[in-house]
């Protein structure tokens, strides 16, 4: 079952750019990374899927139920924006409670349990807080009421590591009890460390949809070389080299493809050592931007 179905989403601002046929399924239980940098177009997406903006054209559906017509879904939804801003004479433990209200059930212990895993003081004023303790007040208020699906935008901004830490726990320990995740960062390393599934969204428009295993797996290699004689690029011109780079008797590389391809050429060069290790998520992504240029 999908609990997210994207289809042809499109946002026009004029001038600027917004999203462009946007096709994304994010499958029940699933962790689903969206990378992209900052002004790809993934808080666009996540804006017009929560009904927030409305689409110039394309459909955008939460449990079958389309999002712009049925404020009902936004029950079942845990959101947490990028940037959160809220009433600075409240207290905390009011706002949340008034955050509760709306979804007509009693979180009172939910909230002292998230507030103590996140080190929230509930007494303060909201006035009193730094803005990573206010990303702690909007990751509770995100989380309060158990949510079927949890809509994360840039959502380790202005945590310490300690806190950022705790915060992969949480979302982990939500996904398994049931939650879907939908993680959207420019941080890849979270998202290497999260998601089941990554969407890489480039200018507006989706450029990969890929599975976390198979972009990690035998697909692509770093290689470094050590050579008796200088390197040139010439000597590794190759179908499936990329992100090439050469200085004096060294070189490194990413290779995509048939490895008995590679050996054969690394066999025309005399070395001294070479390592061949997997690329982490970063490296993968810069090459998934750099064939699309």
């Amino acid at each position: 079952m999908n609990v997210i179905e994207i289809k042809k989403l499109t946002k026009n601002y004029g001038k600027a750019r917004g999203i462009i046929d946007v096709d994304l399924n994010v499958e029940q239980g699933e962790v689903f990374g969206f990378i992209g940098p900052n002004g790809a177009g993934k808080s666009t997406t996540i804006r017009t899927l929560l009904g927030l903006i409305y689409p110039t054209s394309g459909s955008a559906t939460i449990f079958g139920k389309n999002c712009t017509e049925s404020p009902e879904v936004r029950k079942e939804l845990g959101y947490l924006p990028s940037e959160v801003f809220y009433y600075d004479n409240m207290k905390v433990i009011d706002l949340l409670k008034y955050s509760a209200s709306f979804y007509h059930k009693d979180c009172t212990n939910r909230i002292k349990e998230l507030a103590e895993i996140m080190d929230l003081d509930l007494k303060k004023k909201i006035d009193e807080l730094s803005f990573g303790n206010k990303k702690k007040v909007g990751i509770v208020q995100g989380l309060l009421h158990e949510p079927k699906l949890i809509i994360l935008d840039e959502p380790t901004s202005g945590l310490d590591p300690l806190m950022q830490q705790k915060f992969f726990e949480l979302i982990e320990e939500e996904n398994k009890k049931g939650a879907t995740v939908f993680f959207s960062s420019h941080i890849l390393t979270e998202v290497q460390r999260l998601c089941n599934r990554v969407a890489f969204i480039k200018e507006g428009r989706i450029i990969k949809v890929e599975k976390m295993s198979t972009l990690q797996e035998n697909t692509y290699k770093r290689i470094n070389i050590e050579a008796k004689a200088g390197i040139s690029s010439e000597a590794f011109n190759l179908r499936g080299v990329s992100d090439f780079t050469a200085k004096g008797n060294t070189a490194n590389f990413i290779f995509k493809g048939n490895m008995n391809d590679m050996i054969r050429k690394l066999s025309e060069v005399e070395l001294r050592n070479i390592s061949i290790t997997e690329p982490d998520l970063e490296e993968i992504f810069l090459n998934y931007y750099a064939k699309e240029e």
